[in-house]
């Protein structure tokens, strides 16, 4: 016969419930653990990354642009007339003088223009030359009758004179008297208006002159304009350089004022450099700058900057210094980097893929003790083109991540293998 025993079923039911309680609490600790433990740091290799030093001491701030070398004396040679292009004779890349004829154009009216202007010039000088013949002749002419009025004049009134005696004496009559002065009178009047009319001829030779000269000055003036109209149908260089643009062919039609050729120095050359306008605020006038032409580097000075923004770029002109280095040439695409000032003593860093100066940035810290690398909060300063200041965060020696790392923006730390 079993017997109960109430004191036994008690105890099992109490170690059961206490054994639920220590596994519900060690269930509840290792949750909890596991909640307060970090993610597991993605890892990437160390060689697909760069690496920089923080470093204190001075830093060079400068700006970088891309640009082109263009000719300090450029000429563009334009179509005086409207013209066919009928020869090339010198193609890009002659050299020339002020006298290379680069190439000859065709217009038959411009040639008859030239050769009726002159033909006009011819007539009218041959008819102020005849005009100054006339003339001539009309004042040797007034000269002759001045002087035969003149000579009646004197003999006139010598006989006048001579009368005047005899009548006292007795010789002439009285009527032969006053024939003789009234003659002599006649020849006094005659005298005087063929000196007037001498004195005229002489003071009117000057302005019937004047009028001709002047149509023959309109000629030759216009002959000029038609001849040198007429001889720019063979287009010369205009200065000493290289012919380095020709945008026309044979049998092309060009327009008055069109651009045919330009020439250019290439012994003086400067560089036009674009820098983004972000980056264009502290530029100014006279800073050194140097120009990469992939064939050596050049020192120059900056010149001049446009006051206009273009395609979200500054143009800036970098005057050159020194000898060009071998295949400096127009057009040549180069680099141009600009100095705008040197800090003394600031704690900089290589300039991070990301990140504009005075801003905040987080680039990921190496951990010195570990191969982990943590996300820390960065201020920025001033930039130049490969290095920036750090204002907050980063101490010297610091080692940071300066590349792209936005593929791991969801972890605070990685490592790195």
């Amino acid at each position: 016969m079993d017997i109960p025993r109430p004191n036994q079923a008690a105890a099992k039911r109490k170690k059961r419930i206490t054994m639920i309680v220590v596994v519900v609490a060690l269930l509840g600790a290792i949750t909890f653990g596991l909640s307060r433990l970090k993610p597991a740091a993605p890892s990437m290799d160390r060689n697909l990354v760069w690496v920089d030093t923080v470093k204190r001491g001075p830093m060079v701030r400068q700006v970088r642009g891309l640009g082109t070398l263009v000719p300090e004396n450029i000429r563009w040679v334009a179509a005086r007339t409207q013209a066919r292009v009928e020869t090339i004779i010198l193609r890009p890349g002659a050299m020339v003088t002020a006298d290379s004829v680069i190439l000859e154009l065709s217009n038959p009216d411009v040639t008859q223009a030239a050769e009726t202007a002159v033909s006009s010039l011819q007539a009218a000088q041959a008819g102020l030359a005849n005009l100054r013949v006339q003339l001539q002749s009309q004042l040797l002419a007034a000269e002759s009758a001045a002087a035969a009025a003149k000579a009646a004049y004197e003999q006139a009134r010598l006989r006048a004179e001579v009368n005047d005696e005899l009548f006292a004496d007795g010789l002439v009559s009285r009527l032969e008297l006053e024939l003789s002065k009234v003659t002599a009178e006649e020849a006094s009047t005659r005298n005087n208006i063929e000196q007037k009319r001498f004195a005229f001829s002489q003071e009117s030779i000057k302005p019937q002159l004047a009028v001709q000269e002047a149509e023959v000055s309109r000629l030759e003036a216009q002959a000029r304009l038609r001849q040198a109209e007429a001889d720019a149908l063979k287009v010369k260089a205009g200065m000493a350089g290289v012919l380095s643009a020709l945008p026309v062919e044979v049998g092309a039609q060009v327009q008055p004022g069109q651009s045919i050729a330009r020439v250019a120095d290439p012994t003086d050359l400067k560089a036009e450099i674009r820098i983004a306008e972000t980056q264009a605020k502290d530029i100014t006038i006279g800073q050194l700058a140097s120009v990469d032409t992939r064939n050596g580097i050049v020192s120059g000075r900056v010149v001049r900057i446009d006051p206009a923004v273009q395609n979200g770029t500054v143009l800036v002109d970098v005057t050159l210094e020194g000898e060009l280095p071998r295949g400096a040439r127009p057009d040549l695409s180069v680099d141009g980097t600009i100095e705008l000032e040197r800090l003394d003593d600031v704690i900089y860093v290589g300039r991070p893929a990301f990140g504009q100066e005075r801003s905040t940035v987080t680039i990921f810290k190496l951990d010195p003790n570990s191969d982990l690398a943590e996300r820390t909060q960065v201020q920025l300063g001033r930039s130049s083109v490969n290095t920036i200041e750090i204002i907050r965060g980063l101490n010297p020696g610091d080692q940071v991540i300066l590349s792209d790392m936005s593929q791991w923006d969801s972890h605070d730390r990685v490592q790195l293998n």
